[in-house]
């Protein structure tokens, strides 16, 4: 986009932030507004699609420090009134007036700009702006990989992309006249799942819920997997939080290959019991007297034996 464009508009006003807006307040607002106004909410819908192009076109230029700078210059010059007085000459004697259509070379002199003001020489952009939009997947379509029309590309979605995901698309970017194209920057949003999330190189990761007594006595549990089901072997006396690992049963690796299904077992208490099953653990607890915490009880003794002495 050229400079002329940026003085055109007020990007702090598109994205609703103040001009001292940090770099968080900015993505903040942004992801807000995109969400909102994304192609894939507003079917159909012109005008949240060109809402859409603005805010990402603003969050562009206000994320990029530089960008930032250079139009916050231009801006300001615009709102003093469009022109001002530079004394070239020793002593102050003289002065030049600049007015914006010279600094952004209206008057024929060329691609124009504040190099050009201070004696740099025309310069036109390398490259038009890099742009930034977003897409919101299932989590199967993040998992087995997908192509979606963004912004008039179609766009590849690699198997196994994950939640807040950059993919960068080449040369689908903005766009300037004598110039090379700026690239198109996709964030991935992935809906959770109900049962499984996702881990390192493929990896999934599941929570399995076991009652006490299968816990201690081991028991087998059949879990689901992205391509059908898989018997667990939960041995006896198996502990809260163990991970049982069910080797190429998660999700496709970005490099080829399949990661492996990760199962963190949940010992479950019961809240309630009935008059029996009460009986049953009072007769257990009788006969089970091991402790679960022998470090504890024997810093609690030796603690006791140094305050009575």
């Amino acid at each position: 986009m050229a400079q002329r464009d940026w003085a055109d508009k007020d990007y702090y006003k598109v994205l609703g932030v103040a001009k001292t807006a940090t770099k968080d307040e900015i993505k903040k607002a942004y992801r807000k507004l995109a969400q909102r106004y994304h192609p894939d909410a507003n079917e159909g819908d012109e005008a949240a699609e060109t809402r859409f192009k603005e805010i990402s076109e603003a969050h562009a230029i206000l994320s990029n420090d530089e960008k930032r700078a250079e139009y916050d210059q231009i801006r300001s010059f615009m709102e003093g009134g469009g022109e001002r007085f530079y004394g070239f000459r020793p002593g102050g004697q003289g002065s030049v007036r600049v007015n914006i259509g010279d600094l952004f070379g209206d008057g024929g002199g060329g691609a124009g700009g504040f190099e050009d003001l201070f004696g740099f020489g025309p310069r036109r952009p390398a490259r038009g702006q890099d742009l930034e939009t977003s897409v919101r997947l299932t989590f199967d379509e993040a998992i087995s990989g997908t192509t979606r029309s963004i912004n008039g590309a179609n766009v590849r979605i690699p198997p196994g992309v994950k939640d807040g995901q950059r993919i960068k698309v080449a040369g689908k970017g903005g766009q300037v006249p004598g110039a090379g194209p700026g690239d198109l920057f996709v964030v991935v949003s992935v809906e959770p799942h109900a049962l499984f999330a996702q881990g390192k190189n493929g990896d999934l990761h599941m929570k399995l819920p076991v009652s006490f007594t299968e816990a201690a006595l081991g028991t087998k549990v059949t879990v689901p997997t992205l391509d059908g089901q898989v018997t667990v072997k939960i041995p006896a006396g198996t502990q809260n939080g163990k991970i049982m690992r069910v080797r190429g049963k998660g999700a496709p690796r970005p490099r080829g290959g399949t990661g492996d299904l990760l199962v963190t077992v949940e010992v479950q208490v019961p809240t309630r019991l009935s008059k029996q099953e009460r009986e049953s653990l009072e007769r257990f607890a009788e006969v089970h007297r091991a402790s679960p915490r022998p470090q504890i009880d024997e810093e609690v003794a030796s603690r006791s034996e140094v305050k009575a002495s």
